[in-house]
């Protein structure tokens, strides 16, 4: 076989592994995990039930989208962001535009394994993994108002972390969308909720 033709066949694969990922992003966003099945996964990639086999089947598929999710650069880009800023709205703004974000690349396969979790391991351990790395980056969001001088006298580090979790975790800006808010209304209402929950008046 010729390089071109190796590398023919390997564009062809990773196609082929593409349009079967994203079926199934899609079937289980819109119907449901344990609604769809290997049959409607092959029909929407357009390929055989064993090539979605070959791919790892429905469980597979989801580890794949957990993945997906978790290699997302934004978190990173943000972190990198946040340790330059000083000021407390735009430390707000940065992970508020980084939330709504993420909800935009990956908010589906969020919705999927909120509601595939409490039923299926992988679906848990994926969920479990992702909102360790959510915490945290909180955290970190909470440190920085801290380390720059802008927190209220009264919340600690940890309580700013659990009302930045209130605000950005994972029911904020879901609420509010499925209540028929657009995204940048969302982003800019939980922001501003925030800033008036953590944020010290500035002194007279």
């Amino acid at each position: 076989m010729t390089i071109k033709n190796r590398g023919r066949r390997a564009d062809y694969a990773e196609a082929t592994r593409a349009a079967i990922i994203d079926a199934a992003r899609t079937l289980f966003a819109e119907q449901g995990y344990f609604a769809t099945r290997v049959e409607q996964i092959a029909t929407k990639a357009r390929v055989a039930e064993g090539t979605v086999y070959v791919a790892g089947g429905k469980q597979g598929l989801l580890h794949l989208l957990i993945e997906e999710w978790a290699r997302s650069p934004v978190r990173q880009d943000s972190i990198d962001r946040l340790a330059e800023l000083e000021d407390p709205e735009d430390i707000l703004r940065l992970l508020a535009a980084s939330t709504k974000q993420v909800r935009q690349t990956h908010g589906d396969i969020m919705r999927i394994l909120l509601a595939t979790a409490p039923h299926d391991q992988v679906a848990a351990d994926g969920l479990a993994a992702s909102t360790a790395r959510y915490q945290a980056t909180l955290a970190l969001v909470a440190k920085r108002l801290h380390d720059v001088g802008h927190l209220r006298a009264d919340i600690t580090v940890r309580r700013a972390t659990d009302v930045l979790w209130f605000y950005f975790g994972y029911t904020g800006f879901f609420t509010l969308i499925d209540n028929g808010w657009t995204l940048d209304d969302a982003e800019t209402w939980l922001r501003e909720q925030c800033e008036r929950a953590l944020i010290a008046a500035p002194p007279h």
